[in-house]
């Protein structure tokens, strides 16, 4: 009794930090650096990381890098699990530039090249090679045809619902949401603009990355989970976006973290936030970790209910 007692305790630790104003907002205001790691080189295939997803079924993380080489797996702490390779013949693109990446479950991953807006999806298979041009497909952007290198630089899926949500780096920026119906040899699309800018919006000046909130298990059934957060490589920051009228709700500055671009985000069940950067001529890419801090209130509340189960526990 006592042990399962306690597991319990442990287990409710976690969702403290998002505090009595989850309900609403995530509170990136409360959030701090508690992870940074060198994420070792895999030849290329690490050097260039443009986006980063959370698998929970697997508890680990898949990125990209620009060049498009492939995807890696790896722990939640930046080391090697697996990869496998990208093949992109017979899908027409100009430059292989991965930048979008989110994760569907059971294995199956949805890529995006930038420059002319597609989606892939596909299932990821330790040390494999996977053939784009055969898998399904969908179009992601607004505009048919290629971009050039301000197209789509974010994607992620929301499981409430099936939807996406992407973003279009500038020239101009765009955030999209909407169904994808992916199928082999071209799919379709029904995203539509939620919001665009010409040179800036939402206060900064360059989308790099999408993240929905809804697989935040302690946010479930909150107006706060159908927030996004979105990363500005250009302006270094990270905001909360109320996706209905556009209103931040919160922003967390990254200057002060590196000087490597920032490119890629991720959130897991917890709430924890994971960044990607790529090399910048140094050694490696990088894997940030950001955790929130518990808000003065949320303090004395866990305080509260430790104090009441150290009581029950005495008494079992």
């Amino acid at each position: 009794m006592k042990r399962h007692l306690f597991t319990l305790a442990l287990a409710a630790l976690p969702f403290w930090p998002l505090g009595a104003s989850a309900q609403t907002s995530i509170g990136l205001q409360n959030y701090s650096l508690v992870g940074n790691y060198a994420v070792p080189a895999l030849g290329d295939l690490t050097l260039e990381l443009s986006a980063v997803t959370y698998a929970p079924d697997r508890g680990t993380l898949f990125v990209v890098g620009d060049e498009g080489l492939g995807v890696v797996e790896l722990t939640l702490t930046g080391s090697i699990v697996g990869s496998m390779a990208f093949n992109w013949a017979g899908t027409g693109s100009s430059n292989n530039d991965a930048e979008g990446l989110t994760y569907l479950g059971g294995g199956r991953l949805v890529v995006v090249d930038e420059r002319p807006q597609i989606a892939y999806s596909f299932s990821y298979a330790t040390g494999g090679s996977v053939m784009l041009a055969a898998q399904a497909q969908a179009p992601v952007g607004s505009s048919p045809g290629s971009v050039g290198n301000v197209g789509t630089e974010g994607i992620s899926w929301d499981p409430r619902n099936g939807s996406f949500v992407s973003v279009k780096q500038d020239n101009p920026m765009e955030l999209r949401a909407g169904g994808l119906n992916f199928a082999v040899g071209g799919g379709t699309s029904t995203m539509t603009t939620l919001f665009s800018g010409a040179t800036s919006l939402f206060g900064v000046n360059n989308f790099a990355d999408v993240q929905t909130l809804s697989p935040v298990t302690a946010l479930a059934g909150t107006l706060a989970a159908n927030n996004l957060l979105i990363l500005s490589l250009d302006s270094r920051r990270l905001v909360e976006l109320d996706r209905t009228t556009g209103t931040v709700l919160s922003s967390l500055d990254l200057a002060g973290f590196t000087q490597q671009a920032i490119e890629g985000l991720t959130v897991d069940s917890l709430g924890n936030i994971y960044l990607v950067a790529e090399d910048s001529g140094t050694a490696n890419s990088r894997l940030f970790v950001l955790s929130a801090v518990p808000e003065p209130g949320s303090w004395a509340l866990m305080l509260a209910g430790m104090a009441a189960l150290g009581w029950r526990l005495r008494r079992a």
